[in-house]
């Protein structure tokens, strides 16, 4: 009598996974090697960085509150410092569909307004979809 419980509760289980997986909306995943352009910003030092220390700060507050709008509208794939603290410091990558509107985000960036920083844009074409692991 207890295997024949025990069949029963597989079979309810299985049942419920199966009508819980047929629930569940697809997301649908790009078509393997479907290809789409990006738009990378390198940025740069800019001319202007003798701010002192309190105005820097309030500028990078700035350029981080920018950074995370940005990402939230969902305009920002991927955005990040580089450690070795040379001229190149960062990049972001743009999910938006013109280098014009990469362009105007990039200017609106209180960094970039201040001359902290200067960005080079570059279209970049990769899988739709790729995200870093």
């Amino acid at each position: 009598m207890k295997l024949k419980h025990f069949f029963l509760f597989v079979a309810l289980l299985l049942g419920a996974a199966t009508v819980q997986a047929q629930t569940k909306p697809i997301a649908k995943e790009p078509a393997e090697g479907e290809m789409k352009t990006y738009y990378m910003a390198f940025l740069k030092k800019g001319p202007n960085r003798g701010h002192d220390s309190l105005t820097a700060a309030k500028i990078q507050e700035a350029h981080m509150a920018h950074i995370n709008k940005m990402a939230a509208d969902g305009k920002l794939t991927l955005a990040g410092p580089f450690l070795d603290d040379g001229d190149l410091r960062g990049i972001f990558i743009f999910n938006v569909r013109t280098m014009e509107e990469a362009k105007a985000l990039t200017e609106a960036d209180p960094a970039v307004k201040a001359g902290r920083l200067v960005m080079e844009l570059h279209p970049w074409y990769a899988q739709k979809g790729a995200k870093l692991q």
